[in-house]
């Protein structure tokens, strides 16, 4: 039985239930949101989680690109790419679209494949659940709109995985990708050479490179390291017969869906 105060309230001994299992549902659906950011770190999900790590069973090298269209830098990615009879997956910024959506349309023209890295480049753990919803979900409708391309891929901001994301790539039939291989391009110290070092150490068959067609989230002029290292990357990828394409090419299967190992 409650026990009351001399006023006739509980004196909270057993009023306190409810608002512990609140608590423990708060940190229930926290953890849910939380636990996937895990697969952030490289050696856990390369051994682990193939899949999202961009690993595949084939000879092929996807190569990705994240952050833009940007009319500074992505024209020279698409010449270079043209040049080198080599096609990639764009990983688009919602905002970047919005502003540059002719140049978005050139990108999937030129045979190239376009995919989704979210509206702006926020982290989604400093979001919460209900706005990274709706971030994949305006990023899928702006791509498609700008483009006529349904994207298939996902890559949420520096990689950072979160429960809310994966059950909206789910509901987009998005498959969420990460990488295998980063040049590190976006640094202010970054090279051609540097950037291509850091490839070769880190490459095999069947991976997923992380490079950037844009400096919008990086350092000033850090893209020109990535469209440097290009053309010994493609050489690479020959010498060692592996092809290098967009992540359309990557797997032998169409299943694309969330979850698969």
């Amino acid at each position: 039985m409650t026990q009351r105060t001399a006023g006739g309230q509980p004196n909270g001994r057993g009023g306190g239930l409810p608002s512990r299992l609140l608590a423990l549902g708060a940190a229930a659906a926290a953890g849910v949101h939380l636990v996937p950011s895990i697969g952030t770190i490289p050696a856990l999900r390369n051994r682990l989680l193939p899949r999202l790590s961009g690993r595949s069973d084939s000879q092929h090298v996807a190569l990705t690109f994240d952050d833009g269209p940007d009319p500074a830098s992505t024209p020279a990615f698409l010449g270079q790419l043209d040049r080198l009879g080599v096609r990639a997956t764009f990983f688009l910024l919602g905002t970047q679209l919005t502003a540059h959506p002719d140049l978005a349309r050139r990108i999937v023209e030129e045979g190239h494949e376009v995919a989704v890295h979210g509206w702006d480049h926020r982290p989604h753990l400093l979001r919460a659940p209900w706005q990274v919803t709706a971030d994949v979900a305006r990023s899928c409708t702006r791509i498609q709109a700008a483009t006529g391309s349904t994207p298939r891929f996902w890559r949420p901001p520096n990689g950072i995985l979160t429960g809310a994301g994966l059950l909206a790539a789910r509901r987009h039939a998005l498959q969420p990708v990460l990488w295998t291989a980063d040049g590190r391009d976006w640094t202010s110290e970054a090279t051609a050479d540097s950037v291509f070092t850091r490839l070769e150490r880190q490459l095999t068959a069947g991976g997923t490179v992380l490079l950037h067609d844009s400096n919008v989230t990086s350092a000033p002029g850090s893209w020109r390291s990535a469209i440097g290292a290009l053309p010994d990357l493609v050489a690479l990828c020959a010498a060692r017969h592996w092809t290098i394409g967009p992540l359309r090419e990557h797997w032998t299967d169409t299943d694309h869906r969330i979850g698969n190992p």
